[in-house]
């Protein structure tokens, strides 16, 4: 089978998107198919190259995922013929992907991550005008009709069917890389010692600083936490991507204004390989959203054994497991209300939730079978 991808952005620009159709793509190589994909072009990358067997054709937009849309078009067009379905994902890639789909009569797979159609101007800090032309560019992709919806989690299936779409949908998780969240390959007291942590209370968040995360409110948390557990200290590993420099410059003033600097640590972000390490370090993992397509930070921390406290956005009541405390989000006293029965050890216990690389690459198969033309 051939199979082309049409993403704004992937490896190395790094997410849990990123992640998810990397280990596709590759391991749908690793079974006999044929896959191209086409990106946006960041700096110091090549134009084409081959990954892991992925041949990855990448387009120059200066710098810009918005102009992918158009300048995408014609190499998505070529190499769309051969295709015998063409993936996408909303925002960026799916216009390109759906015309050439169209041109060429090809069946096309759109993955949806989270639906914030007429949510845009609650769950964002953007202008009244950019919130409404947002909001307005969402619903037009969804004015396009294509072959099947993928949505990552049960709740953006529920998004989907509540904005009338009649299409074909099923539930396709995204996979976690299990091998790399084990407990067992990492020394979390190495960490502890290293930022001076050994005798306290750490309660710790990390991802993107964008506006759906709600990082803010975890911050506002600390001096009701610190009431209740005097020897804690929020840990906070932000992504420094330039798209959230503003609020990742602004959280830093609040701790600043709200005179909590001693008892907030923010750490640079590691690398990945890393990463299990600083989660293991923690005694609980916040995740402090607004919104949650699927969560990559609940499953991995689930996965390392960890506590995590949680808003019920989107999501996270689907993907939670383990030892966790589930709280309503946009509220700085609900999580630190959370964080304290995690101390206090009065949290919920579930059994473990898997996600498994294998599983999320077997039901796209089975979706491409089922709509490629004989």
């Amino acid at each position: 089978m051939r199979v082309l991808f049409v993403l704004e952005n992937y490896i190395p620009h790094i997410g849990g998107a990123e992640m998810v159709f990397k280990n596709l793509a590759e391991q749908l190589v690793k079974q006999g198919h044929h896959v191209d994909l086409i990106t946006h072009r960041l700096p110091e990358t090549r134009r084409f190259e081959v990954i892991n067997g992925v041949n990855v054709y990448r387009v120059r937009c200066f710098d810009s995922r918005y102009l992918f849309t158009f300048f995408s078009l014609p190499k998505v067009i070529q190499l769309a013929r051969k295709a015998d379905v063409i993936h996408t994902t909303t925002f960026n890639g799916a216009p390109p992907a759906w015309c050439a789909a169209k041109i060429w009569r090809k069946p096309c797979v759109l993955t949806v991550h989270e639906v914030w159609i007429n949510r845009w101007h609650e769950i964002t800090d953007q202008t009244e005008r950019s919130a409404s032309l947002h909001n307005f560019l969402e619903k037009m992709i969804y004015r396009l009709e294509f072959s099947h919806y993928a949505a990552v989690s049960k709740a953006t299936q529920d998004q989907l069917h509540s904005i009338g779409i009649k299409g074909s949908t099923s539930v396709v998780y995204n996979g976690v890389e299990y091998e790399h969240f084990n407990p067992e390959l990492y020394d979390p007291l190495a960490v502890r010692k290293k930022l001076f942590l050994e005798d306290t209370f750490v309660y710790f968040t990390y991802g993107r600083a964008g506006p759906s995360k709600g990082i803010e409110y975890i911050v506002k948390a600390v001096p009701k936490i610190l009431k209740s557990i005097p020897r804690s200290k929020c840990v906070l590993m932000l992504s420094k991507d330039t798209a959230y420099k503003e609020r990742y410059n602004r959280i830093k003033q609040m701790i600043h204004d709200m005179k909590i600097s001693k008892y907030v640590i923010i750490l640079e972000p590691v690398p990945w390989k890393q990463l299990p390490s600083y989660i293991l370090a923690a005694d609980c993992i916040v995740i402090p959203s607004l919104a949650e397509g699927f969560c990559f930070a609940a499953a991995e921390s689930a996965a390392l054994g960890k506590s995590v406290v949680a808003t019920t956005a989107g999501s996270l009541p689907e993907v939670v497991s383990g030892r966790h405390v589930l709280v309503q989000p946009q509220s700085e006293n609900a999580l630190a209300d959370g964080v304290v029965k995690i101390y206090e050890d009065e949290a919920d216990m579930t059994p473990l939730k898997r996600f498994s690389i294998e599983d999320n690459v077997r039901n796209y198969l089975n979706i491409y079978e089922s709509i490629k033309k004989p």
